[in-house]
């Protein structure tokens, strides 16, 4: 479970660099307002301001749902490590005295 956790945060950490940068090359004030522009196309074809906000959109959702994983194998674990830890046996009881 500890190795999932370290894949998930290590992919997490990737896709959060990647996201940073890609938002601060694209460098528009509307890059996040939930695509409500309007798309540039020349002949059918998509341009690279589509492309880029539409990585930018995968990214975000990437980012969160590795989020929503990591914080679900985090608390399996510590439901793992709480239920197998158990109280140490005493090794020489003494009789209670009469």
């Amino acid at each position: 479970m500890q190795v999932a956790y370290n894949i998930l945060l290590f992919l997490a950490m990737i896709v959060a660099i990647v996201f940073g940068l890609l938002v601060l090359i694209t460098g528009k004030g509307d890059a996040m307002s939930g695509g409500g522009s309007v798309r540039t196309t020349f002949k059918g074809k998509a341009s690279f301001d589509d492309f880029m906000s539409r990585l930018t959109l995968i990214l975000g959702a990437a980012f969160f749902a590795l989020m929503l994983l990591i914080d679900g194998v985090s608390n399996r674990m510590n439901l793992i490590n709480t239920t197998t830890k158990t109280a140490a046996p005493i090794s020489n009881p003494t009789k209670p005295p009469k």
